[in-house]
């Protein structure tokens, strides 16, 4: 047990937190705050119900969150359940008329609704929907060799900014629909992307199970323009599964989206720590480092 002396520091701490989060806390309040969380971000039950927490404070002081949710781990387990077998070009799913199925269910069930009830469960008002609802997300077909694996090209954001306008906090699966009224599976980052440029987003947060953008050296790069960011992926620092990362973010800041962030999703509080504190958390990608 901790003796009173030690509480007492426990809380001035804490305090001393609060009060220096302030100027954060207007800078963010009425700002929207895009969030993608990767199926490997998601853990456990306890970790769940700490990004729910943490998504309801930021709702709390002011800002907009929107989350749009991933799901691989879970589409393959399904997947592998019923011995439908998977392929990957280029590191995107092929994805043909069977599995488009098992992912809308995945996607749009299974990890939609964690997700709407952990946040629900730590007191907030959130509402699961997926990129067919109102044709919220027009997708073209991405590569025929992919199948039903589609490219947002027209994103209309008015049913998300009518659940903010109620005190909602919208929970997007990546799936979207097709002119003649196919289905699409679409990246989750592709998808939360086109989301927050649509909403001309202030952040979009990237969550994944690494620290961020590392230099030639393994050290987490803190902050970043576009122009660095080409370099670095020219050189082949930047590799692997950061290229489509960081090609999101680029496409988001081109089309209005003023800072892209790509953190790791397992670190505890990780937005809040990007979105309330000085040194921030991950790598901030935007047009001038200040």
């Amino acid at each position: 047990m901790k003796s009173r002396s030690t509480m007492n520091r426990d809380w001035i701490a804490t305090a001393r937190t609060l009060s220096e989060a302030l100027p954060y806390l207007q800078r963010y309040d009425g700002a929207t705050v895009v969030i993608k969380m990767g199926g490997h971000a998601m853990g456990d039950d306890d970790a769940m119900a700490e990004f729910a927490r943490d998504v309801v404070l930021m709702q709390q002081v002011g800002v907009n969150p929107v989350i749009v949710h991933g799901g691989g781990p879970m589409i393959n387990a399904l997947l592998d359940k019923l011995g439908i077998e998977s392929s990957f070009v280029n590191g995107k799913r092929v994805t043909d008329a069977a599995t488009v199925e098992v992912v809308e269910m995945v996607l749009s069930g299974q990890v939609n609704k964690r997700l709407v009830q952990a946040i629900n469960a730590q007191g907030g008002r959130a509402v699961g929907l997926s990129g067919k609802d109102a044709n919220m997300i027009v997708c073209d077909p991405t590569d025929p060799a992919l199948g039903f694996v589609g490219t947002p090209v027209e994103v209309t954001p008015d049913p998300i900014r009518n659940l903010h306008a109620s005190g909602m906090i919208p929970v997007v699966a990546p799936i979207g629909t097709g002119r003649d009224g196919e289905t699409y599976n679409i990246n989750g980052d592709t998808a939360a992307g086109a989301v927050a440029a649509a909403l001309q987003a202030d952040r979009l947060l990237l969550l994944t199970d690494v620290s961020g953008v590392k230099d030639a050296s393994g050290e987490v790069v803190t902050a970043l323009t576009p122009e660095h960011v080409k370099q670095l992926t020219e050189q082949g620092v930047i590799a692997g599964g950061m290229i489509p990362k960081t090609e999101t973010a680029l496409a988001a800041i081109r089309d209005g989206v003023r800072a892209v962030v790509i953190l790791d999703g397992r670190a505890p509080n990780a937005c809040l720590l990007e979105l309330f504190t000085e040194h921030g958390a991950g790598s901030l990608i935007r047009p001038v480092i200040a």
